[in-house]
C-alpha cells in the first residue's frame, strides 16, 4: 500500500521525516521538485537504485540524476570539478540546473548507469531540499513515471503510474516549471548541453561561451550509451500517435486543418494542442499557453489529458526555439518520435 503525505505550507514538514526514514531504509518515495515529481532513492543504496529501474520499468542504461541539498555535497560524489562549475552553482543552485562530472568512488555504478560520469543538481524546492536533508543521504530521482510516459507534474500523475508500487508518495501540488532540469557535460571540451530544461542555453552561454548542443536534442535518439536521461530513448510519449507541425503560424496552421480532414476520414479521434487558441474542427482541443513558461508548465499534464480522453491521433503546434522554446521542441519532437512535419 502505498502512503500518500499531503503538504501544503511548511505546519506540514513533519510529515517529510516519515518520507526520510522511508529512503534510509531503502524504500521508494516520490516528491516534488521545481521541474516535475521525482522517485527517490538513496543514491548510495544499491537495491534501493534498483528498485527505481524495476518500478519504472526503466532501461538500466538510462542514468538518473542525485539529487543534493548542500553545494558542497558535489565534492564528495564527482571529482574534477572544473573551476567554472563553481560560477554555474553559485548562479544556478538551487535551480533546475544538472551538472554531469566525473563520479566518484562511493557513488554506486547502477545510479550512474555503468559509466564513469555523475549526473547531480540542487532542486529549488523546499520539500525536495528538506527530504534530502533530512534523510541524509543523496537522492537519486528520475522523474516518477513509468519509463516513456509523459513526465508528472502532480501528484495524481505519480499516483495513476505508481500507486501501490512504491512507498510514498508526497503530494506537494503542481511543479513550478513543468520539464525537466537542464544537463550539462562538464566532461567534456568545450562543455556540451545535453538536455535543454529550465535553465536556457542562452542564460548559460553567459558563462560558457563556447557551450556546445548535442546532436541528439533536435536530432533522432541516441544509439550508443548516454550520459544523460532524455536522451537515448523515447520519452514524454503518450499513447496516441503524435505529430508536431513546425513552420510559420499561418502554414502550420493550414496544415493541420488538412490533417484533421485527412484523419477525420479514416474516422480518428483527433486532439488538438495549440498556443495561438486558433479553432480547429477536432475532437479535442487544448489550449497550452502563449508564453514558453506557461506552455513547458502545461505541456506534461495536456500530454496525459489527451490519453483520458482516447484520441487517437495528437496534433502538436510547434514553437520558436529560442529560450525555454529549445526545451518546448525537444519536448515535443521526443513525445512524438520524431514525427515531425516542417511547413
Amino acid at each position: 500500500m502505498t502512503k500518500i503525505l499531503k503538504i501544503r505550507n511548511e505546519s506540514d514538514f513533519e510529515k517529510i521525516r516519515i518520507a526520510a526514514s522511508v529512503i534510509k531504509k531503502g524504500g521508494l518515495v516520490a516528491f516534488p521538485t521545481e521541474t516535475v515529481y521525482g522517485l527517490g532513492a538513496n543514491a548510495l543504496d544499491v537495491n534501493a537504485v534498483k528498485r527505481i529501474f524495476e518500478v519504472k520499468k526503466r532501461p538500466l542504461d538510462n542514468p538518473i540524476i542525485v539529487h543534493i541539498a548542500n553545494k558542497m555535497e558535489i565534492y564528495q560524489l564527482s571529482r574534477d570539478v572544473p573551476s567554472y562549475a563553481k560560477k554555474l552553482i553559485k548562479k544556478f543552485w538551487p535551480g533546475p540546473l544538472t551538472l554531469v562530472l566525473k563520479k566518484a568512488e562511493i557513488v554506486p555504478k547502477i545510479t550512474c548507469a555503468n559509466l564513469d560520469t555523475i549526473a547531480i543538481r540542487m532542486p529549488d524546492n523546499k520539500i525536495a531540499l528538506t527530504l534530502i536533508k533530512e534523510a541524509g543521504v543523496p537522492i537519486a530521482a528520475p522523474s516518477a513515471n513509468l519509463a516513456g510516459k509523459p513526465s508528472p507534474t502532480s501528484a495524481q500523475h505519480v499516483i495513476q503510474d505508481l500507486y501501490g508500487k512504491i512507498d510514498i508518495i508526497i503530494d506537494g501540488g503542481p511543479t513550478r516549471i513543468g520539464i525537466e532540469s537542464t544537463v550539462i557535460n562538464l566532461t567534456a571540451s568545450p562543455p556540451v548541453l545535453l538536455r535543454p530544461g529550465g535553465i536556457t542555453f542562452e542564460q548559460l552561454r553567459k558563462f560558457l561561451p563556447k557551450l556546445g548542443i548535442h546532436p541528439s536534442i533536435k536530432g533522432e535518439f541516441l544509439k550508443e550509451h548516454a550520459i544523460s536521461p532524455g536522451m537515448k530513448y523515447r520519452h514524454y510519449a503518450p499513447s496516441a500517435e503524435m505529430v508536431v507541425i513546425e513552420g510559420e503560424h499561418r502554414n502550420v496552421r493550414r496544415k493541420i486543418n488538412e490533417l484533421v480532414q485527412i484523419y477525420k476520414k479514416k474516422k480518428k479521434r483527433i486532439g488538438i494542442i495549440t498556443t495561438s487558441e486558433f479553432s480547429y474542427d477536432a475532437d479535442v482541443i487544448k489550449f497550452i499557453g502563449k508564453t514558453p513558461a506557461s506552455i513547458a508548465k502545461n505541456l506534461f499534464r495536456t500530454l496525459r489529458e489527451m490519453d483520458d480522453e482516447k484520441v487517437d491521433l495528437i496534433i502538436a503546434e510547434g514553437v520558436k526555439e529560442d529560450g525555454l522554446g529549445l526545451a518546448i521542441m525537444n519536448r515535443l519532437r521526443k513525445a512524438s518520435s520524431f514525427n515531425v512535419i516542417n511547413v
